[in-house]
């Protein structure tokens, strides 16, 4: 049975014009050809395809719209258009504020994906996922040069890398995108 509502192609639509909006003229890191938005629009196709909820979705369309926008969106601007939930999903998918070194927002990142309501884990779920696949499509097309495209040497993101394989697999089981994850998990382990 079919709950899909007209609403929620409005809400759904409202939120790829305000995403695509925010990262406008952005493209995926070292892929000068692809345009960013691809990249919540994947993560919310992933979250469909595991029958997540509107919020959750909308939520994947939106989760880099602070982190990446160069200051042109915060939680309240989200609030504002999309809801409290919405914004809290957001929130908690966002890293800390990119004045803080590398090693501090993903360390806070890390340990916060353990603090993280499944709601929002899903999320980021998806969001690793679909990052996970870019990387592993890239490093079979382009190999080892993909490590230049990161502020960070491969020597320090491949242990982050694995800290979140032993996150998503601890907290919770049920988590419907653990078993592509960790496919996923078995085709980077070949190519790094």
């Amino acid at each position: 049975m079919n709950n899909f509502k007209y609403l929620e192609l409005n809400k759904i639509q409202k939120a790829i014009n305000f995403a695509n909006s925010a990262h406008v003229g952005q493209t995926r890191k070292g892929k000068p050809a692809t345009p960013y938005i691809t990249h919540p629009l994947t993560v919310a196709i992933i979250l469909s395809n595991v029958n997540a909820s509107e919020d959750q979705i909308i939520a994947g369309i939106l989760h880099d719209t602070v982190e990446d926008s160069e200051g042109k969106v915060n939680l309240e601007t989200i609030k504002t258009e999309f809801g409290e939930k919405i914004a809290e999903l957001v929130g908690h998918v966002t890293e800390i504020d990119k004045s803080f070194s590398w090693d501090e927002r993903k360390k806070h990142a890390l340990e916060h994906i353990y603090e993280m309501p499944n709601d929002a884990l899903l999320v980021k779920t998806a969001d690793f996922v679909h990052n996970l696949n870019d990387m592993c499509d890239d490093l079979e097309k382009d190999g080892e040069p993909v490590w230049d495209r990161f502020s960070e040497p491969k020597e320090k993101q491949l242990p982050l890398y694995e800290k979140h394989f032993e996150a998503f697999n601890s907290l919770w089981k049920e988590n419907p995108l653990l078993p592509v994850m960790n496919e996923l998990k078995q085709r980077f382990a070949k190519l790094v």
